[in-house]
């Protein structure tokens, strides 16, 4: 074959090669990439698979009173891309914006892009001129629409309007078919029907956002809802099982995009049911009872089972401000001020214990063998050129002599547990103290637990690379200074542990969870952690710090007489420590106690910020929590009210609160919702004839060393879903303007 011959065939071939690789692509462009563009343009009917989010599950206290509930959503939502096709098969051009957008520092126009806003709000005839019309048009914010079409074109509809009444949801009803890519959407909406109750244990919502709709969701719907997800407390912790299994609906619409009819359709199930351990009229009682103090926790604990039956914590929130979202003013009020820290859940946030760390201290001594040890108080213990004094010491140059374990822990003798610490050396301290959960997260079944710190601990070494655990820290360590951090659910544990002789439960707050279908998903079991007297505690040593504990409440000399009440027998020890709150010397005030002593079911802790008396501040809100629980065991039937929140302050509170009488026996009569003018007009005002047992002064630890309190949570907290602010664009209602009277 000639050369010039073969030149024109392969030529010819090569032809026809790169003509049929362009007919190829250009069949792949459309049949596959632009398939359903191109099937929207094709007169007949069509289907579209919609998902819908499944239903949240409730959420109850122990005894079945509802805390999280969902009521009917009437929601109107658009879908753009269907409102842009039937736009432009009335149109021959799209409206056109042309944006100023930030490139390399320089502002500059954008390429002219459709403008889906024009085309839902322009004209009588437009998607929202055709609903003012109908009254049921609502002024937006039209960056957000623009944005939400780019990002998300028809996959996921933009939700319009979701405050309809039923009058609204009818009216619109009627008028349903003729507004092509409007939806009507009947949804559940999460509410708190007792408002701020409990906040910091629900926790709350915020809406689902772009990163959570799947890859696979594009390929499987044309439309995709999806799930609002658990942000704080329980929400949070139990998502997973709240989130109830999803639904499907597959409609048929018409070549205009009007819906004829539904053809399948699969209702979105029901998540589970998740029961807490707390109590809701005791849980009212505790956060009452703390509104006495600016910022305080509080936990409530069953002895015998390890159940929270009341945890709060002062400031709290709403968590019905957030739903379906927040306002940004509010939001930003919430944050305003960073020692309030209203997101903080104080209860299980780590502070400087104080002396409430001489129970597990005690502890770690009757675990070495020196429970029986007779020690000798001389008013301090000088560590090189660190003294540390007693309480006793620093107030008025006193000292109490020589002391058994039981009167160490009445008298909240510092120099007893000072010595004793550095006689059964630093690690059988920290063996001691992590037997009862000093140092370790207890696993309750909330998000953002401390661990604490325990000084000497395997984490504290981690921490601390190098340092060595001296005597002096040791002996800090005893009378919870220093480094020393823990939670007031650790110290609650560690009370209910020596009021059951000895057994250490896990805290819990779920009680159980049962799924729609009746399957039992969290067992409702108590779980034993370790029985310290099978791990080497005597019980008659046991018993020595059981008795303290009594003696320290019902004794003179001891450090929390306001904390017993008539005809129960009560134990207790309290705490003060130093602290530094806000650049400036303070106190964390402290109380941990249980009752009744012989047969106990109830343990306490209180913790209150910048209170100058753990047996003065906090053992007259024990003492009404008391009341108020025994009260309800004895028949009497708590009130409970929907809760508003409270704001807290960080005012000083001097040495003692008096509970006014009048509001001691509303609560024994079951009145327990304390009025703003006992609030507001009894704190901070010592009474000097009963202040004998306010104990410890918080100066134990010296001048030169302080005890750091964390007052706001410093983690990541996921931003809510903020409520989008209208624009002038999207402003399609003319505000009213007064007309002044002739």
């Amino acid at each position: 074959m000639e050369p010039g011959y073969r030149l024109r065939l392969y030529l010819l071939t090569a032809l026809v090669l790169v003509g049929f690789g362009v007919l190829l692509t250009r069949l792949h462009e459309f049949q596959i990439e632009r398939r359903n563009e191109f099937l929207a343009q094709v007169p007949g009917n069509r289907t579209v698979t919609i998902r819908e989010p499944g239903i949240r599950g409730e959420i109850t206290d122990r005894n079945g009173i509802i805390l999280a509930r969902n009521l009917r959503k009437y929601e109107i939502s658009f879908n753009l891309d269907e409102i842009h096709n039937s736009y432009r098969s009335q149109h021959e051009n799209n409206p056109i914006i042309e944006r100023v957008v930030n490139q390399n520092g320089m502002a500059r126009k954008s390429e002219p892009e459709k403008d889906i806003v024009s085309i839902v709000k322009d004209g009588d005839e437009s998607t929202i001129g055709r609903l003012k019309k109908l009254g049921l048009a609502k002024n937006f914010k039209a960056g957000d629409l623009r944005t939400h079409y780019i990002t998300h074109g028809g996959l996921v509809p933009y939700s319009y309007r979701t405050d309809l009444s039923f009058e609204d949801f009818s009216k619109f009803a009627e008028h349903n078919l003729d507004l092509t890519g409007v939806n009507l959407g009947m949804r559940p909406q999460r509410q708190y029907p007792f408002g701020a109750l409990a906040s910091h244990v629900i926790g709350y919502l915020k809406q689902w956002e772009k990163g959570d709709v799947p890859e696979s969701a594009t390929r499987e719907f044309d439309h995709y809802i999806g799930d609002e997800k658990g942000i704080n407390g329980i929400e949070a912790s139990m998502d997973k099982i709240l989130r109830g299994p999803e639904g499907r609906k597959t409609i048929v619409k018409d070549e205009k995009g009007r819906t004829i009819r539904m053809r399948d359709y699969t209702k979105p199930g029901t998540g589970a049911r998740v029961q807490l351990t707390i109590d809701a009229r005791l849980q009212y009682l505790m956060e009452n009872t703390l509104r006495y103090a600016g910022r305080a926790a509080g936990v409530v604990m069953d002895v015998n089972t390890g159940e929270v039956l009341a945890m709060a914590s002062v400031p709290d929130y709403n968590p019905n401000d957030f739903i379906p979202s927040i306002a940004a003013k509010r939001f930003e009020a919430y944050n305003s001020n960073k020692q309030l820290a209203p997101f903080t859940n104080r209860a299980i946030s780590a502070f400087t214990p104080g002396s409430t760390m001489k129970i597990p201290t005690a502890v770690a001594g009757a675990l070495a063998g020196m429970a029986g040890r007779i020690i000798s108080c001389n008013g301090y213990v000088t560590y090189g050129n660190k003294q540390v004094g007693c309480w006793i010491w620093n107030q008025k140059k006193g000292s109490h002599g020589t002391q058994n374990l039981s009167q160490a822990i009445q008298h909240s003798c510092n120099p007893y547990f000072n010595i004793l610490s550095n006689s059964i050396g630093w690690k059988a301290m920290v063996d001691g103290c992590q037997m009862v959960g000093i140092g370790k997260r207890t696993g309750i079944e909330l998000p953002k637990e401390d661990a604490g710190i325990l000084p000497g601990s395997k984490a504290w070494r981690a921490a601390n690379p190098g340092a060595t655990m001296t005597p002096a820290l040791n002996a800090f360590l005893s009378i919870g200074q220093g480094d020393s951090l823990a939670t007031p659910l650790q110290m609650c544990a560690v009370t209910a542990t020596i009021a059951n002789g000895g057994k250490y439960f896990k805290p819990r707050i779920v009680k159980k969870a049962v799924s729609d279908d009746g399957k039992v998903i969290i067992v409702d079991a108590p779980k034993l952690v370790v029985d310290i007297t099978q791990a080497g505690v005597k019980t008659k040593d046991l018993e020595l710090i059981r008795k303290g504990m009594w003696m320290s409440a019902n004794e003179a000399g001891g450090t929390t007489g306001k904390v017993k009440i008539p005809k129960v027998s009560i134990a207790a020890k309290s705490g003060t420590a130093q602290t530094i709150d806000n650049g400036k010397k303070s106190n964390n005030s402290w109380i941990i106690t249980f009752a009744p002593y012989e047969n106990p079911k109830y343990a306490i802790c209180i913790l209150v910020q910048n209170g100058g008396s753990g047996g003065g501040v906090c053992g007259p809100l024990a003492n009404l929590v008391y009341r108020g629980i025994f009260a309800q065991d004895a028949g009497v039937r708590l009130v409970l009210k929907p809760q508003t929140e409270v704001e807290g302050n960080t005012n000083r509170i001097e040495k003692t609160i008096e509970i006014p009488p009048k509001v001691i026996a509303a609560v024994e009569a079951g009145d327990t919702s304390s009025s703003p003018d006992a609030i507001t007009t009894n704190i901070g005002t010592p009474d000097p004839a009963n202040d004998a047992d306010a104990g410890e002064t918080g100066d134990e630890a010296g001048d030169d060393v302080t005890g750091t309190t964390p007052t706001t949570d410093t983690r990541d907290n996921p931003k809510p879903t903020l409520t989008p602010e209208i624009d002038d664009e999207g402003t399609v209602i003319p505000k009213a303007v007064p007309v002044p009277e002739p």
